[in-house]
């Protein structure tokens, strides 16, 4: 299908240029999918007629773009997790797995997790986020749940990097269809936008013969892990029990974690998992929501060695990546971290996300021409002027508060002016009750 040529006027472009974010004002001309044009113009002469633009084009109205937000954890299958009929202890996160997370894996099926998929879209662009690195887990449907949900978000236009939750706790059998699943998706479903990853749940659910055997299947594919590292302390007690080695350790000593691989959590993780982490160039996804939601603590930022990459997720909570982004800024700044120090936390986020994204996605852009037009228009605009040396300032306390406009990937509008594009909205959200009552029913009789 031939791309759609279009203008796009009077905009703060904010493009990533030799490890900064210079913004500029003007114009951008798309073409093919590609930005094939920038344009700088004088923001005081847009001052004086902000409505003079050129027939067909699209005015921005002095509102800021920047890239394509990133969800580097995200658990798609959890989105019709909310009002379910619960029942048992939640008073502590092993709770927390058993009365609600592995009872709702084990009772979806392929429309509950096309459903879940719809949802989790839906979010997603409304968001800004168009890029999802998804931990999915069905332990009673296995097989081909990585396809539904690739399908599924293909049809709204998003890119991704897959994998599947593969774990002990459902027995061998399921754990070796785990590895299936990531190793048939490697083999059949990958293409310029899917990826896939080696899916883990966490090491107090993974047996020494289900590392062996992933070791193996990673080795012949060259892939990356995806795996909860420590995010209570459980993790680290119970394997320890289990094994006599705490998660990085036995990691490790599998010969697991290497640069395409994202470590998610990590709470409870010493200095000396750091320096193991940082010496195969692993990458930590922070989940800060979820996290104070479990009530398992959070990282301490200031000491978490900087040579480590830092990524941002949601566990499947929401898809807001930018509130995630503001409450790293807050709870750092709690930690008494300076204002600088803070900033600096949410820079390296943002410079590590495009380093990572780049290993799974080489056109991953930065807004600059020639490359891919995957981009977010904010409803900001700049109460000051927006330059290079304050921009993290407009980032932190301006942009990341307010919602998102429109979205751009590939050159083609997927929400545009707050309205989804050729996406009928309301059927989705009832096919998805529809759904979502079915779990409801369902897990009412689940033990």
């Amino acid at each position: 299908m031939k791309k759609t040529a279009m203008l796009i006027e009077n905009v703060w472009l904010c493009p990533f240029i030799a490890g900064e974010v210079i913004p500029l004002f003007g114009d951008i001309t798309i073409s093919g999918g590609v930005i094939s044009k920038i344009k700088a113009k004088n923001f005081q002469t847009y001052l004086k007629n902000p409505e003079k633009v050129q027939k067909n084009s699209f005015n921005a109205r002095g509102r800021v773009m920047t890239l394509p937000l990133v969800n580097f954890h995200d658990h798609i299958y959890s989105r019709l997790a909310k009002g379910l009929p619960l029942t048992g202890d939640f008073g502590n996160f092993q709770n927390v797995l058993h009365n609600l997370w592995w009872k709702l894996d084990r009772a979806l099926d392929k429309d509950m997790i096309t459903a879940s998929a719809q949802m989790a879209a839906m979010e997603s662009i409304r968001n800004g986020v168009t890029y999802i690195f998804d931990h999915h887990s069905s332990q009673n449907k296995i097989s081909g749940s990585l396809t539904t949900i690739k399908n599924t978000l293909h049809e709204f236009g998003l890119r991704g990097v897959l994998c599947f939750e593969s774990t002990d706790r459902n027995g061998t059998e399921k754990a070796m269809a785990g590895l299936s699943e990531n190793k048939n998706f490697f083999t059949s479903q990958l293409n310029g936008d899917f990826h896939g990853m080696l899916g883990l749940h966490a090491s107090f659910t993974l047996s020494n013969d289900l590392l062996r055997e992933a070791h193996l299947v990673q080795n012949q594919f060259d892939l990356g892990i995806h795996i909860h590292v420590a995010e209570d302390d459980s993790d680290n007690k119970l394997s320890v029990e289990f094994t006599g080695k705490k998660p990085i350790r036995r990691l490790r000593s599998f010969k697991l974690i290497n640069s395409k691989s994202i470590l998610v959590h990590g709470v409870h993780l010493s200095k000396n998992d750091f320096i193991k982490i940082s010496e195969v160039d692993g990458a930590l996804a922070f989940c800060p929501d979820s996290n104070l939601n479990n009530s398992v603590g959070l990282p301490q930022f200031g000491e978490i060695p900087k040579s480590i990459s830092f990524l941002t997720g949601t566990d499947g909570m929401h898809s807001n990546v930018a509130r995630s982004m503001k409450q790293l800024f807050l709870l750092a700044r709690g930690q008494e971290n300076s204002f600088d120090d803070s900033t600096a936390l949410i820079k390296k986020i943002y410079s590590d996300q495009i380093t990572f994204a780049k290993r799974y996605f080489h056109d991953f852009p930065l807004l600059q021409q020639g490359e891919r037009a995957d981009m977010v228009l904010w409803d900001y605009v700049p109460p000051t002027p927006l330059k290079k040396d304050n921009f993290w300032g407009h980032y932190i306390y301006g942009i990341l508060e307010y919602p998102v406009h429109s979205v751009l990937q590939n050159g083609e509008f997927l929400m545009k002016e707050f309205k989804f594009v050729d996406v009928n909205e309301s059927k989705i959200k009832n096919d998805v009750y529809l759904q979502g009552e079915r779990l409801a029913h369902k897990m009412m009789n689940m033990k």
